[in-house]
């Protein structure tokens, strides 16, 4: 049995992960751990408008270009890939869809979970994501649920940040120093040619919960924040100590 760590990112569509956990992927990997990401579609209706600007588009050119993207990011991170297709804007979790997913919990046995704010007025895809990736996590653990596979523990699930943080009800209260794997996290973002008007973006983002890092460790301390991600962790945290 394998001791090497694992970690699980449930994204809705298949660039979400390079802009709001591409730091948490290629710092754990770096660390040794292996990381899975599961894109349940292209975002190929919903998050590609600039390819549907092109003549003669047809859905799976689209859906190639963005495969193709984000195959180059996740190369970059390190991370394995999955692209399930299951279509978005509107996106739907069949129970073949949920128990698959189950099935990659109790394969993969993760020490972590991410995936979407569990609330998104502007693309019920997100939170339709973390709530697949919830459900399955519970089921993962269920005894009756396959009898004869090894169950999941209770692996700790964070919401990475969404693009309209306070319409999604989403506070960050933990932070992810990612200043040694920026770079690889910069070029994997700048793979995603279909949404170049975003790059700046999720770089301004990194460098404010960079401050907000370094500000919550004490702004005297010597380690160096420039760079950090933030999660909104959603399970409780049990420890021994305070």
């Amino acid at each position: 049995m394998s001791s090497q760590k694992t970690a699980l990112v449930v994204s809705a569509h298949s660039a979400d992960f390079v802009w709001r956990a591409g730091g948490a992927i290629a710092s754990h990997v770096k660390q040794g751990w292996k990381v899975k990401v599961i894109c349940l579609s292209y975002g190929e209706r919903g998050e590609s408008a600039k390819l549907w600007r092109q003549p003669n588009m047809t859905l799976e050119k689209v859906k190639s270009v963005r495969e193709q993207e984000a195959r180059a990011a996740v190369e970059i991170l390190g991370a394995d890939i999955e692209f399930w297709d299951i279509g978005d804007y509107p996106m739907r979790i069949s129970d073949e869809i949920l128990f698959k997913l189950v099935d990659v919990y109790r394969e993969l046995q993760p020490e972590f979970v991410l995936s979407h704010s569990e609330r998104d007025p502007y693309n019920f895809d997100h939170p339709l994501a973390m709530h697949a990736a919830q459900e399955a996590r519970i089921i993962a653990q269920a005894e009756g649920h396959n009898p004869g596979q090894n169950i999941v523990g209770a692996p700790p699930v964070y919401s990475f940040e969404p693009h309209q943080t306070e319409q999604c009800g989403w506070e960050p209260n933990t932070f992810l120093d990612i200043t040694d794997v920026w770079d690889n996290k910069l070029r994997a973002i700048q793979c995603m040619a279909g949404q170049e008007h975003l790059w700046e973006y999720y770089t301004r983002v990194a460098l404010q919960r960079g401050v907000q890092a370094k500000r919550n460790i004490g702004i005297t301390a010597k380690r160096n924040i420039q760079y950090a991600e933030g999660y909104m962790k959603l399970t409780p945290t049990v420890q021994r100590q305070l």
